[in-house]
């Protein structure tokens, strides 16, 4: 019994987009303001435009004791990238390399996209698992990319790169990092003082890095570098003053490296699945081959007509009040209501003879006739032609809602477990509750309670400002005649299975009704729920009450024939108190 709530948050999210930071940037200091506390050591850098008038300037008090503790602080990053045995990679799932070290940064790296984090993106259930229902799978797999990409190109701390990320709360940034981290091991303080170290020698060293690179000429060996990685000149005190800060540098160099390191590694992949394909068609040849993962089933294109027709192409919700979203499907609760109560009031059975099935019970047969109809609608959600139908009317969407999806979402599911398990509660209760209060009844119950239930739901939606939302399924109204059902027979015990054994009674409903509460609570605290708790907890209410309004309809009907009794033995000894006087 399950109302399923999707997230649909993708397609209206902001399109605007911040330029990324390259990693070339000729201005790395806003990245070593951020990664290290301002000091002394850097209060001559007043501005892009000081960096580019008087390079001369950058670095004047680099003889100072903070300049020393900082230099101090790259020395022990270096030393401590020297510790780390040369290729070392983290093992992604199924084997797959994963870059984690600054140096095996790929040409082509900018903070907007990240770096993969393993092989294969995080599946829906995982991001469940992970950051619970309100996060969409591609958005959470895109922070996890940009915030190891951070870790490795040590720009995790960069202030000026946030914005890339600042539509993800705080609480979801800390449980991807630390999700990373557990995951995917990466040395985020060596990576940090590379890349400081890169931007604070590209910054000291530019005269010395100029066309080397141009000459075809190591630059480690031009420059006399001490360190492994040939960023840091020995000879810092040379006092040359740099010709042009964007000329070519030791970190261009490092970066052309990459560039063919990567496109090398490019090209062995796509020679690995060739290879492969090679050998899946010698395996089984003939017409027929198997699809695997690298070969999905190709789309026809009146398919994908039919699929951009039923998608919206909205960007982001449409402004709209509160009560705009609201008062449409509230005018039709209330005459859904008002039908449903009429047709409770003059429904009358028809005889035997006149019954569409007379071999089987009328409480089966509604029953029946109900599960077919949930039946018919999971299977046009599999018909593409349908989909834009059912897209509007069978399913409730809290950013665009639309009346009539109120009525239509009673029938919908779109998983086979979602519908099997409302339709087992159904055939269980449903049978039960008819024979008690006969189809007029039980129809009003049934889809009354499932309307407003949607309406509650909706409301709660739009309450929390949660329009990026969608439910469907037949769960409200289950709830409600479950609720109805147990609260007529609130002190009456039931026996499940035969269980609990004489002479001990079952239990009793009002049991039920507390289990149900106690479920859909403890669900309200659990991330990895997707129910409609609002939805039941509306239909239980409902129902509760047209239990009792049934229960006291019940009760009048009973006491009818007893006072008709009544009236026609005094109508009967008044006649023949007359007849004697007539005689006398």
């Amino acid at each position: 019994m399950s109302c399923l709530l999707g997230v649909n948050a993708g397609p209206f999210r902001s399109s605007v987009r911040a330029a990324a930071q390259q990693l070339s940037s000729p201005l790395p200091s806003r990245f070593l303001v951020a990664a290290f506390p301002p000091s002394r050591c850097f209060s001559s850098w007043q501005s892009s435009t000081a960096h580019r008038q008087h390079p001369d300037r950058l670095w004047r008090q680099s003889g100072s004791a903070d300049c020393a503790d900082f230099r101090a602080l790259l020395r022990r990053a270096r030393l401590a990238r020297l510790s780390q045995p040369p290729g070392v990679r983290a093992l992604g799932l199924f084997g797959d390399a994963v870059i984690t070290h600054y140096v095996d940064l790929p040409p082509n790296y900018n903070d907007e996209e990240g770096l993969p984090f393993r092989k294969k993106d995080l599946e829906a259930h995982e991001v469940v698992d992970l950051f619970g229902p309100s996060m969409s799978t591609p958005a959470a797999n895109r922070l996890l990319r940009i915030l190891h990409g951070r870790r490795v190109a040590g720009t995790l701390d960069d202030p000026e790169l946030r914005v890339h990320t600042r539509q993800f709360n705080k609480d979801q940034q800390r449980t991807a990092l630390k999700f990373l981290r557990k995951q995917v091991p990466v040395d985020e303080v060596t990576n940090a003082g590379l890349r400081a170290e890169d931007e604070l020698a590209l910054l000291e060293n530019p005269d010395a890095n100029e066309g080397a690179a141009e000459k075809g000429k190591d630059i480690s060996q031009e420059l006399g570098y001490k360190t492994r990685l040939k960023l840091y000149k020995d000879d810092a005190g040379s006092g040359a003053k740099p010709k042009d800060v964007y000329g070519t540098g030791a970190f261009d160099v490092i970066r052309a490296k990459n560039k063919a390191k990567w496109e090398a590694e490019l090209k062995r992949r796509e020679e690995e699945k060739r290879k492969q394909a090679e050998e899946a068609a010698r395996a089984a040849p003939g017409t027929l081959q198997t699809l695997g993962q690298n070969q999905p089933r190709a789309v026809s294109p009146w398919i994908e007509k039919l699929k951009a027709e039923a998608t919206s192409d909205l960007k982001e919700p449409p402004k709209m009040k509160m009560w705009e979203r609201l008062l449409p499907s509230a005018l039709f609760a209330g005459l859904v209501m008002l039908g449903l109560e009429a047709y409770a009031y003059f429904y009358q059975p028809p005889s035997h003879e006149n019954r569409l099935l007379p071999d089987v019970s009328p409480a089966t047969a509604t029953v029946g006739m109900l599960m077919l109809a949930n039946l018919i609608v999971f299977g046009m959600w599999r018909v593409p032609f349908a989909w834009k139908l059912m897209n509007r009317y069978f399913l409730v969407v809290a950013a665009t809602p639309r009346a009539p999806s109120i009525f239509g979402a009673l029938f919908s599911h779109q998983l086979f477990g979602h519908l099997a398990s409302n339709m087992l509660f159904l055939g269980f209760i449903g049978v039960q509750f008819h024979e008690e209060v006969g189809r007029g009844g039980f129809l009003a119950t049934y889809l009354g309670t499932g309307v407003l239930s949607f309406l509650g739901s909706l409301t709660s939606m739009v309450v929390r400002n949660r329009v990026d939302l969608t439910t469907l399924g037949a769960s409200g109204a289950i709830y409600g005649i479950a609720g109805a059902y147990f609260w007529m027979h609130r002190f009456d015990g039931f026996k499940v299975l035969g269980l609990p054994p004489d002479p001990m009674n079952g239990i009793q409903g009002l049991n039920f009704i507390g289990l149900i509460v106690a479920l859909n609570v403890a669900a309200m605290f659990s991330k990895r729920h997707m129910l409609d708790i609002a939805s039941h907890f509306v239909g239980l209410a409902v129902g509760m009450a047209a239990g009792h309004f049934l229960e006291k309809r019940k009760e009048e009907q009973a006491s009818g024939p007893v006072q008709a009794d009544k009236a026609t033995q005094l109508v009967g000894r008044v006649v023949s108190h007359d007849d004697k006087t007539n005689k006398a």
